[in-house]
């Protein structure tokens, strides 16, 4: 994430566990093959909110076709079944990357179709005026702060003055890596790689860049695909690893969407969950790794280091987030193709950029770099395993911070594997992901319901929760002290 995950889950605010359905999301588990989901989005709350109603989205989801199913309440989520597809397999190298099943039937399928890719990111801020707006983006974003029902309408009011506490430091951040986010321009040469790759395989798609926090927003992208007529569309969220923080949240926003727009709703429409576990991708990886490793002077001694962006405890253990079952799996799979090739270096995993009192994911990256240091490794490989692009967390923390910590640990020397960018065997596999996709796009069915008139008790509650409410944002936003204490709490 970038720097706005420096910010997220903060605080004890931060509660998962009473999170209303977040649209039936999933992520499965299925030993060879490809996976579609059919999946039922519901705009009920949790036990604690009110009943749900018969407002119901399908969605056709492309997803991980080796992860087992969650057992946590986001597994649960789930209203209908797995239909199985077997899809080839894909066979890469460096250069080049293809599949078994036959592709020469693309363009005749899809000839009078006008096909769309959304490409789904996080966003970052493009200049130091940014980074506020930018952070409150973040933080009105209700699936990374969950607030009580009792204070919900102080979401916005709370993301003000997070954001405000937070910009100072994060601009410090983004002025150190040239004073703004690259993930943008990174992002849309990865459209425009992708649009031709697809080309190449015959297969004219245009490509779209949807924006979970800044510019283009995922609402920008959408009102252009409406524009363009497309009448097929593929969602490719770029984070390997599926987390209701990234993927899901992206998703979230695309269904909501959906559920209130006639043109969409009809929409044939295939969303790749997650695809960490995709042959060419793995190869990609296990290429920039092989590279790297000849930069050291003794490849054999260096310590491989793996550095994915944390996520709060309470996600996994709370949400029954998949994200930490998927990232342990996609590290074995990478080790497992640098075994077949020769190389048996030691490695680890980490977690990095936490904030703030609440347990994140552990091991944490700057802790496992100090013992690393302390048991005597000298050379150190970072790689940045959760990110296609790079941003803040590789360029900031990961090559100044973590290399300055390491170094003063006793690690002699030192390197970082990029990001993956446009990498040509790895476009090529996210083409073949998507002609994958294509067949599986199916057609929203969603049903609007008009909302049912309050009661006079819902009235008597909201004005008690109006009431108490207003008394907590007047002493959470006007007291010195409060302001202060939560400054230190949040850095």
């Amino acid at each position: 994430m970038e720097a706005a995950n420096s910010a997220v889950s903060q605080t004890k605010l931060l509660d998962f566990r009473s999170r209303r359905s977040i649209g039936s999301l999933y992520s499965s588990r299925h030993k060879g093959g490809t996976s579609v989901c059919y999946v039922k989005c519901s705009s009920h709350s949790s036990h604690n909110g009110p009943q749900g109603t018969d407002e119901s989205l399908s969605l056709s989801v492309l997803s991980n076709p080796t992860s087992d199913v969650s057992k946590g309440n986001f597994a649960k989520s789930i209203h209908m079944p797995v239909k199985k597809h077997n899809l080839g397999r894909l066979n890469c190298s460096a250069e080049a990357c293809t599949h078994d099943t036959n592709f020469l039937s693309i363009s005749s399928s899809h000839a009078h179709e006008r096909v769309g890719i959304l490409l789904l990111n996080l966003g970052g801020p493009e200049t130091l005026n940014d980074v506020q707006p930018f952070l409150f983006n973040l933080f009105a974003d209700p699936d990374i702060i969950r607030l009580p029902r009792l204070f919900r309408f102080l979401q916005r009011p709370l993301a003000k003055l997070i954001s405000v506490v937070r910009a100072p430091k994060s601009k410090e951040g983004y002025a150190a890596i040239g004073g703004g986010s690259p993930l943008r321009r990174i992002t849309d040469e990865q459209a425009q790689a992708l649009k031709l790759a697809l080309k190449d395989k015959d297969l004219h798609a245009n490509v779209y860049v949807g924006m979970r926090y800044w510019h283009p927003f995922t609402e920008e992208a959408l009102h252009q695909i409406k524009k363009d007529k497309i009448t097929k569309l593929v969602v490719l969220p770029l984070y390997p690893q599926f987390s209701i923080s990234t993927s899901g949240s992206s998703i979230r926003v695309l269904q909501s969407i959906i559920r209130e727009d006639a043109y969409f709703a009809s929409l044939p429409i295939s969303i790749i969950e997650s695809w960490y576990q995709r042959e060419g991708y793995i190869k990609s990886m296990a290429d920039l790794i092989e590279n790297e490793l000849l930069s050291f002077s003794k490849p054999e001694e260096v310590m491989i280091f793996f550095s994915a962006h944390g996520v709060p405890l309470s996600y996994v253990q709370d949400a029954g987030d998949p994200y930490k079952d998927q990232m342990e799996e996609c590290i074995s799979l990478i080790m497992a193709e640098l075994k077949y090739r020769g190389i048996v270096n030691q490695h680890t995993l980490a977690y990095q950029s936490r904030v703030g009192p609440v347990q994140w994911l552990k091991p944490y990256t700057d802790e496992v770099i100090v013992e690393l240091g302390q048991k005597g490794v000298k050379s150190l490989l970072a790689v940045p395993v959760s990110f296609v692009s790079e941003h803040i967390e590789t360029l900031e923390e990961i090559d100044m911070e973590y290399k300055h910590l390491a170094l003063q640990s006793g690690i002699e020397n030192w390197g970082r594997v990029p990001a993956l960018g446009c990498t040509s065997s790895f476009i090529s596999d996210l083409a073949d992901a998507v002609i994958e996709a294509l067949p599986s796009a199916s057609v929203s069915n969603a049903k609007r319901t008009s909302s049912e008139p309050e009661t006079e008790t819902d009235l008597v509650q909201y004005a008690i929760n109006l009431f108490f409410g207003s008394i907590f944002a007047f002493v959470l936003l006007l007291s010195p002290r409060v302001i202060s204490a939560f400054r230190n709490f949040l850095i």
